[in-house]
């Protein structure tokens, strides 16, 4: 019965991703809305339930086939024969055949593009084979004879509203061969109810290519009541709030993409009526797929990377991780023990300039900032000087140079401006570069493997030095001073402060800081491992709930509630709750009390974190903050703050200015394995029992 629940679901999603939204619900209803014209509503049905049972005939796998993105096309073109042609035997025979032709070639095609152009295929395999069925069925006479038939449409509502709204209503309900005002109506609610984004960029898209087609043609009721205008929306969509981030920058896109679509869907319409066959979605195809493609070679900013269930769970997922995830890739641990002082940064007012602004100087400071004692003349004056460096990575050793001596203070070597380094290829595709090292301090050679914490050598004034300093960079060859590229630090503290991936200012106080054994086994969750809890509201027990480890098939580990999914992770670290899926109140409880927390304990020490806002509000205040905040993206945010009482209870606060609420939240661990109890103002969550698998 699951199974069947699970092939029905993806079915119903295959309407849905029609317009780009994520929901079997609302696929439904689409279904529902297809039988206006029941054979429409019956071939679009047959497409798509022969490319999917062919799909799992040749044992697809189910994450595959699932979301319906990939069996919509068949849906179309059986939409397309089923708008053409009624219900009959033969019509059936041939939409079954259609919808396992499009679906072989729409894996043909996803594999292509997805290689060599990495570029979705979008609606390309329902153009080609609908146009190929259009030119085909003049050869067969039968359907024509048997099975041509009128349309009725639901056209009284045209007679009480104005053109420019039957054409916004007719052309959207053409997106599923339904040109017709009350279908549009009722896509458009859907759409609006859906995403306020989308809503808006359907209105932005149809509006503005539709009065430029009317200035070209001279004729603003012809341009109204052109149906392939439709052409529009979908751009307007995809580019504004699917592809791209919901920005100000993307509407400015999608505004340009229609403009644009405005001469392609003219020519189009121009060649494609010499034989018969509509414009279908072929303008938004080459203009949506020319955009994208184009987008990502200049290396444009709001490129989704991940695209989620509707553009403001994007935006707020972008939005989250921006501020969440600040540093980099390349990760370095830093260089020492104990507390260092920035002394340079990127980009810095003296030596970190052009091909090498992206690198590090650190000296140790007393108590006054001084970063020597007594007068300062003399290298062991230097509370730097000597003091271990050690390797902020794991790597291989492939550069040595150890035999330059150390200045004396007031000189500087500017033939050999690096002195004694240590250069470690990262086998993540970078090379680190440890300059200014003591004259034969160093303890490693070429060839050595080292990992994080391996002592290297001693800090010294080599080279182009003026006083006793480590400089450490990234690079992408192992030259000697080679250009530099971005990085980040992991693991360290700062004025009380725990920091899982930034970079430090100049002038502050760092140390680096090591994850503590004990508290990585509280959160090594086993795959399978159950956990129950007892939830109280307002002091009286309501329930119990469970969640179970599972895993996704990218290997990341989740609590599943079976009402929702929370994905979590160790990195560099720190523990991490990265997203959740569903709406289960617990699991968003688990969120905001705790979204992350350093894998290492000092009493009192501090770190912050951000929260999605579909954590900490409701579906409409979600909504609505997040439309304003497509047009200014620090409109909104929810910060988190946690702090260790002890080892073993966090005290966590939640703020936000937007919605001028403050929430406190206090987390136990339990002594082995994950959380004993999560509690905040009214709802608390108390360990039952673990189940171990």
């Amino acid at each position: 019965m699951d199974r069947l629940k699970e092939d029905i679901k993806s079915l119903l999603s295959s309407y849905s991703e029609i317009f780009f939204i994520d929901s079997y619900r609302v696929g439904f209803i689409l279904v529902l809305i297809t039988f206006f014209n029941i054979n429409l509503g019956l071939s679009g049905l047959i497409a798509l339930f022969s490319a999917y049972t062919f799909a799992k005939f040749l044992r697809m796998e189910k994450e595959f086939i699932s979301s319906g993105f990939y069996t919509y096309n068949p849906l179309l073109v059986g939409l397309s024969i089923g708008y053409l042609f009624k219900i009959t035997p033969l019509t059936v025979f041939f939409t079954f055949a259609s919808g396992i032709l499009t679906f072989i070639f729409s894996i043909m095609l996803f594999s292509l593009f997805s290689y060599y152009l990495r570029l979705p295929i979008l609606s390309i395999p329902f153009v080609v084979i609908s146009s190929t069925i259009y030119l085909s069925v003049s050869n067969y006479s039968n359907l024509f004879v048997n099975s041509l038939y009128p349309h009725i449409n639901f056209s009284f509502l045209e007679n009480y509203l104005p053109i420019w709204m039957t054409g916004y209503f007719k052309s959207l309900g053409t997106i599923l061969f339904l040109p017709d005002v009350m279908a549009g109506f009722i896509f458009s609610v859907i759409i609006f109810s859906v995403s306020r984004i989308l809503f808006f960029l359907s209105l932005i898209g149809y509006y503005s290519g539709t009065l430029a087609s009317g200035l070209l043609t001279g004729s603003l009721f012809q341009a109204f009541s052109d149906i392939s205008h439709f052409n529009f929306i979908l751009i307007s969509m995809a580019l504004g709030g699917i592809f791209l981030i919901p920005s100000v920058k993307s509407y400015m896109v999608a505004l340009t993409g229609v403009i644009t679509s405005t001469i392609v869907l003219s020519a189009i319409k121009t060649f494609w009526a010499l034989y018969g066959i509509p414009a279908f979605t072929l303008p938004f195809n080459i203009i949506t797929l020319t955009f994208i493609y184009v987008l990502g070679i200049v290396g444009f900013p709001y490129i989704a990377r991940i695209i989620r269930k509707t553009p403001e769970e994007t935006l707020d997922f972008y939005l989250t991780n921006l501020k969440r995830y600040k540093g980099s890739e390349r990760t370095l641990h830093l260089p020492f023990s104990g507390k260092w002082t920035v002394y340079q940064g990127f980009d810095g007012k003296w030596t970190h300039k052009g091909g090498w602004k992206y690198a590090y100087d650190f000296v140790i400071t007393d108590e006054k900032g001084n970063s020597f004692k007594n007068d300062g003349l003399n290298l062991e004056d230097y509370y730097a000087y000597r003091k271990p460096v050690l390797s902020p990575v794991r790597g291989r050793v492939v550069k040595v140079i150890s035999d330059l001596p150390d200045n004396p203070i007031g000189q500087v070597d500017r033939e050999n401006s690096w002195g004694n380094l240590v250069i470690i290829q990262d086998p993540r595709g970078f090379y680190v570069e440890i300059s200014h090292l003591s004259y034969r301090s160093i303890k490693v050679k070429e060839g050595d493997w080292v990992e994080v914490g391996s002592y290297i050598g001693l800090c010294g004034n080599s080279g182009y030095s003026p006083q006793p300093h480590i400089h450490i960079q990234v690079q992408l060859s192992d030259n000697v001073g080679g250009y530099t590229v971005p990085f980040s630090f992991v693991d360290y503290i700062c004025d009380g402060k725990f920091y899982s991936n930034d970079l430090p200012v100049e002038n502050s106080v760092v140390e680096p800081v090591f994850p503590d054994k004990s508290l990585e086994l509280k959160f090594s969750f086993v795959l399978d491992n159950s956990f129950e809890y007892q939830i109280f509201r307002e002091g009286k027990e309501i329930g119990t709930t469970r969640f179970t480890v599972k895993m996704a098939p990218d290997g990341t580990f989740y609590f599943d509630s079976g009402r929702g999914k929370l994905y979590f992770g160790k990195y560099e670290g720190t523990f991490y709750f990265f997203r959740l899926d569903g709406d289960d109140e617990y699991l968003k409880l688990l969120f905001e009390s705790l979204p992350k927390i350093p894998l290492a304990y000092r009493k009192g020490l501090r770190w912050e974190d951000h929260i999605p806002l579909r954590i900490v509000t409701d579906r409409l205040k979600n909504s609505l903050i997040l439309f304003v905040s497509s047009f200014k993206h620090n409109f909104a945010d929810v910060k988190y703050t946690g702090e260790f009482i002890d080892s073993r209870k966090i005290k966590g606060r939640v703020q936000s200015s937007v919605l001028k609420a403050e929430k406190e939240y206090y987390v136990e661990l339990d002594e082995f394995l994950g959380f004993k109890s999560v509690k905040t103002e009214d709802v608390e969550m108390r360990l039952i029992k673990i189940e171990y698998k």
